[in-house]
């Protein structure tokens, strides 16, 4: 039996956005190790991992409620790859291709949430 949000778009994006983050954390310094680069994959693992936590809710509701939580992950992100691009780990074109990636999937999750019905 498939899981409800195994079938939402916005989550197969956001397992998309966690892989490649982890692609481009492992580029990160050795001394980033425990910081940014963990810092910037719990917060792409958290979008996805919240978009399924709220979907086995039993209630709208409660789905929203997690799906606000991952909507305020993806720009957690966007902050992390900010501190990644002043640092020089991440060109200006690849940090432009993240931002863009984010903003959509942003936009994707709160369209989402504004159709649900409480």
């Amino acid at each position: 039996m498939a899981f409800k949000f195994e079938n939402l778009k916005i989550w197969q994006l956001s397992l998309d956005l966690a892989d490649d983050v982890d692609k481009l954390a492992q580029a990160f310094p050795k001394h980033e190790l425990y910081a940014l680069s963990s810092q910037i994959k719990r917060a792409a693992d958290s979008v996805s991992l919240n978009i399924v936590e709220g979907s086995t809710g039993l209630s709208n509701a409660e789905f929203k409620r997690f799906l606000q939580i991952a909507n305020r992950s993806a720009p957690e992100v966007v902050g992390c790859l900010f501190l990644a691009k002043r640092r020089s780990y991440i060109a200006d074109e690849k940090f432009q291709i993240f931002y863009t990636q984010i903003e959509t999937l942003v936009r994707m999750i709160q369209a989402l949430i504004n159709s649900l019905r409480d």
